[in-house]
């Protein structure tokens, strides 16, 4: 009886939700390798590139790895820091800039 129980109790996903998912996955892998194809360049190739994977990333982790369903505490618990270092790094880029201007400006330029 406490067999019944416990399965009764475990959620199960239709499986057109990870067949959907599978092909949302493979249209975004087409589409970043359409990019390629194309030969874009510059900032618009690259933007695009990391909007398809953080795009597939999210859905993996959602769906597959079950975050969808999971409590919002947890989520923070796995998302926000992730979060966090992208905020750093994009606070250590613009500190960099100030750097290598003092620098240049008071070394002066290299020969």
């Amino acid at each position: 009886m406490a067999q019944t129980a416990t399965h009764a109790e475990q959620q199960q996903h239709p499986i057109k939700l990870y067949l959907v998912v599978w092909g949302l996955l493979f249209v975004l892998s087409a589409l970043s390798y359409l990019v390629d194809y194309l030969e874009l360049q510059g900032y618009l190739r690259w933007s695009l590139i990391l909007v398809f994977m953080m795009l597939k990333a999210g859905l993996i982790v959602a769906i597959f790895m079950h975050m969808a369903w999971e409590r919002l505490a947890l989520t923070y618990a796995i998302l926000l820091p992730p979060l966090l270092v992208l905020v750093f790094v994009a606070i250590m880029v613009s500190e960099s800039n100030y750097t290598v201007l003092t620098r240049t400006m008071f070394f002066g330029a290299a020969p």
